[in-house]
């Protein structure tokens, strides 16, 4: 039976048990070890695999409080799952695991697959990540392509996806072309906008160095010095993703995200992403990362109700 202890100095022992035990209890679910709350000390007994993972577990939560001075419950679920997936957590924020540094916390991977996608696009220049929502497949590659252009790796940033969703026609849209693809777009604004203060966002746009654009409005384009994101691949035709993969100059990388399971796309009409799946795979320099279920980084209920839809799924293909 292995012994360890945790030290809490200057942090309040209810942050990081949490209110009534909870996060203990959470802990001890899904772990066979015995945890002693003794003063600053926390005291866990066990089979020292089992005490090992508690112990990294803990350690990233003091870690996190340190920061934020507090830990989210899916903060939590997302240490343990990682700890259950046999991966362990790294107790440091050191600048390899670092994707962006904001004001409030560091931007960085927060599962295996996610570090892969990291990892991925740093080796190769055009990066396919591929999973369903909730994932950080747009908010990764979005911090990603920021912290190239924080290190001047790049010269710009081009966001794009195509103005496809769930049957709705930009023709019911009020105002103008610009105004009825806005909302096509706000995700890519909302990552922006969590990274950048809005003033210097607006700046960035003006001088076009960051450009949020529509999948049209890439026809013709040669990107030099750029980092391009196409979000919602999967909403792309065969022809469109041709164009955009083929818009790629000098010094240039691109992310390429999409989830399979939510085309939108008229029946007669083949999902571009699925056709690059199958055409591009075993191409060096090119990387498919797939994100899944453990990957959920939203509510803890997303995770649910993924699982819940892909059961149907393979259900209905039966």
């Amino acid at each position: 039976m292995a012994v360890e202890k945790v030290i809490i100095k200057n942090i309040s022992p209810v942050l990081v048990l949490g209110v009534n035990d909870k996060h203990l209890k959470l802990i001890e679910k899904f772990f066979p070890v015995s945890i002693y709350v003794k003063g600053d000390e926390i005291v866990l007994k066990g089979d020292k695999k089992y005490v090992d993972k508690v112990s990294r577990i803990f350690s990233e939560i003091l870690s996190i409080i340190e920061r934020k001075g507090f830990i989210k419950e899916r903060d939590l679920e997302t240490l343990v799952d990682i700890e259950l997936e046999g991966k362990s957590v790294q107790n440091s924020i050191t600048p390899e695991s670092v994707i962006l540094y904001r004001k409030n916390e560091p931007i960085k991977p927060r599962t295996p697959n996610q570090e892969k996608y990291y990892q991925a696009t740093k080796k190769d220049d055009i990066v396919f990540s591929i999973g369903p929502a909730g994932t950080g497949k747009t908010y990764l590659g979005v911090a990603i392509a920021v912290a190239a252009l924080k290190n001047h790796e790049v010269q710009r940033i081009i966001l794009t996806r195509p103005a496809v969703e769930a049957g709705e026609s930009l023709g019911y849209l009020p105002g103008d072309l610009k105004e009825k693809i806005k909302p096509y777009l706000a995700p890519l604004y909302d990552a922006l906008m969590d990274m950048f203060a809005p003033d210097k966002v607006q700046s960035l746009m003006k001088n076009q160095i960051v450009e949020v654009v529509p999948l049209a409005y890439m026809r013709g384009r040669t990107l030099n010095n750029a980092f391009v994101i196409l979000d919602e691949a999967q909403n792309t035709t065969e022809m469109q993703m041709k164009m955009f993969l083929t818009r790629l100059g000098a010094n240039s990388k691109a992310i390429v995200t999409g989830d399979v399971t939510q085309i939108d796309l008229h029946k007669h009409e083949k999902s571009g992403l699925i056709q690059a799946e199958n055409l591009l795979a075993n191409i060096d320099g090119i990387d498919f990362i797939y994100l899944n279920e453990k990957d959920v980084v939203r509510h803890k209920l997303v995770k649910d109700i993924i699982k819940a839809y892909k059961k149907d799924n393979e259900k209905k293909q039966k």
